[in-house]
């Protein structure tokens, strides 16, 4: 069985540039915020985040002060071991449930990972999960 969990990510974009990554993360830092889960990415001038901190509401004002605009979003965690076809386990009970994923990504770690998902319909992944 998975470990399941309903978590709140941050979601915010600031301008791309050299060093992004190096900011966002000593800004977090230096609050002492611990990151959980990260995928960040560049989209033309753009630098996307995505993360999950020990303390969404201090990294959202730390963020804040960066300039950014830091949207709140629910996401789903799934624990799982961190071995071939667990993921598959995973993907294959949210497409049995006809449930749309929008996107995943993960945070592996020695023996286990944690894959966090956005997904059409939370509840009823959720659901299908704890089959």
């Amino acid at each position: 069985m998975f470990k399941i969990a309903k978590l709140k990510q941050l979601t915010f974009i600031l301008p791309n540039r050299v060093g992004l990554l190096s900011e966002v993360t000593t800004f977090l830092a230096n609050g002492r915020i611990n990151i959980e889960a990260l995928c960040a990415y560049g989209r033309g001038p753009d630098g996307v985040f995505m993360i999950v901190t020990d303390n969404n509401a201090k990294a959202k004002k730390i963020l804040t002060q960066m300039g950014a605009d830091v949207k709140v979003e629910e996401i789903i965690a799934v624990e799982l071991p961190n071995r071939p076809g667990q993921l598959q386990k995973v993907a294959k009970k949210a497409s049995d449930a006809l449930v749309d994923i929008h996107y995943v990504y993960t945070s592996p770690a020695r023996g286990r990972m944690t894959v966090v998902f956005k997904t059409a319909d939370d509840r009823k992944v959720l659901k299908a999960l704890k089959k």
